[in-house]
């Protein structure tokens, strides 16, 4: 081959190899960055329920099915604390987390807010988990470009992308779920999707995906991750999880971006830890005993395992001057508790009315019950096997068909006598009994 040839033909080989190298750095876009960095924090929710089955001759419950449901959830502490939608686990006997990584664990209810559709699951794992990036929902763009993750009809890890088509939509789900304020995406939202991230094209979890319009195609829907995290920070909050109470209520900036350096302190509870210590309202916490908080749900993160009488070290920002301010926990008291509030903390689940209505399905011979929309880890409840989606239809020997009836029961003087105290809830068709041991609460 003469020289003039075999130059031509290096100059076609470089030239191939170049556009080779563009070809794959292509390939590597920042979607593909921000699912690969997203992925190792998106769980995918697998969970089992009985749901009654009616006996169309007799119209009673004879016999009950077993209904598998799916769902996704996102890491939000490193010790194992998922966020999901409440609708997810509601009411499960079972809930399984698959990670990325293929491991399986069982988990268990921390908290859920029926009203918000969110909820708190945890599982115990030797190492800590990887914790999604987390953006905000308060600069948030119709046409910029998004991602969902989740396991979407089952299929694990599923993505899908599109834009955000519009904001602060209201979405009547049925007759008693109502969201209001969510993202409109036209990334695909399936059946599985539920709970898991809605992305920004820099792996920023922006929303959390809980809806798709049943017979429109290409429209779904997502919670701003702004106003989620506010309930996730309710939902693990110490005077909740483990009844230690700080006094510190961030402040709420409705469409602000939050403070990039720290949590600002909105208000302080009276006579509490926080007033007492000389926090003051617009101060800024940037740490807590040397952790960043950036967020509401940053301060009640690092306060988990806290107890009453344990001191905290706030590292804080005020007039431009850096403060130290040591504040010590209480136990969560009350002067005076709310009818919601006395079944949480003394019997350890917080109860709704079932309505009339809602009650017929069963066909008992009950008058009326109270649904258990949250049950309190280490509670009595929880001690005793009670689940969210139960209905309590009686305590010893009276009825509970309403707030009042629960009343009426926690504050009789011989309440403290009755110890442990016996209890009827119904659960997929059947009526369960056990006893609530209350030590004398």
């Amino acid at each position: 081959m003469k020289p003039a040839a075999r130059l031509f033909v290096g100059l076609l080989c470089f030239s191939a190899s170049a556009l080779s190298l563009t070809a794959s750095e292509l390939r590597n876009s920042p979607i593909v960055k921000a699912v690969a960095a997203a992925r190792p924090s998106v769980v995918n929710i697998h969970s089992e329920k009985m749901l009654p089955t009616a006996d169309n001759r007799l119209g009673q419950i004879e016999t009950s099915r077993r209904v598998n449901g799916m769902g996704t959830g996102v890491v939000i502490d490193e010790r194992g604390y998922i966020i999901t939608n409440q609708h997810v686990i509601d009411g499960v006997e079972k809930i399984q987390v698959t990670l990325a990584d293929g491991a399986t664990h069982n988990a268990t209810l921390v908290s859920a807010d029926k009203k918000t559709d969110l909820a708190v699951i945890k599982i115990k794992t030797k190492e800590p988990l990887p914790v999604i990036t987390i953006g905000t929902s308060s600069d948030l763009m119709t046409g910029e470009s998004v991602i969902a993750v989740g396991n979407a009809y089952g299929y694990e890890h599923t993505v899908t992308r599109g834009i955000i088509s519009a904001l602060h939509r209201m979405v009547q789900l049925n007759d008693t779920q109502k969201y209001e304020n969510l993202i409109q995406t036209d990334a695909s939202i399936n059946p599985g999707n539920s709970g898991g991230p809605l992305l920004n094209i820099d792996g920023e979890m922006i929303g959390i995906n809980v809806a798709v319009r049943a017979g429109a195609q290409g429209i779904g829907f997502a919670i701003p991750v702004d106003a989620a995290l506010e309930v996730a920070a309710d939902l693990l909050s110490s005077k909740r999880v483990a009844q230690v109470s700080h006094g510190i209520v961030s402040a709420k900036a409705e469409g602000e971006a939050p403070p990039a350096e720290g949590l600002m302190v909105g208000e302080l509870a009276e006579n509490s830890p926080a007033a007492k210590s000389g926090l003051k309202r617009g101060d800024l916490i940037t740490s807590i005993d040397g952790k960043t908080v950036a967020r509401a749900l940053d301060l009640e993160r690092n306060l988990i395992g806290k107890k009453a009488g344990d001191k905290i070290e706030l590292t804080l920002t005020r007039d431009e001057e850096e403060e130290s301010i040591e504040l010590t926990l209480v136990t969560s008291t009350e002067s005076t508790i709310s009818e919601t509030e006395q079944p949480w903390d003394v019997l350890g689940m917080k109860l709704d009315p079932v309505t009339s209505k809602q009650f017929s399905q069963f066909k008992t011979r009950y008058r009326g019950g109270m649904w258990v929309t949250d049950v309190r880890p280490d509670g009595p409840a929880a001690r005793q096997g009670i689940r969210s989606g139960d209905v309590l239809v009686g305590l010893h020997i009276w009825e509970t068909v309403s707030h009042e009836n629960i009343n009426h029961i926690l504050n009789r003087p011989d309440f403290s006598k009755i110890d442990p105290m016996k209890f009827y809830v119904l659960r997929g068709g059947k009526t369960l009994y056990g006893f609530l041991p209350l030590g004398g609460n």
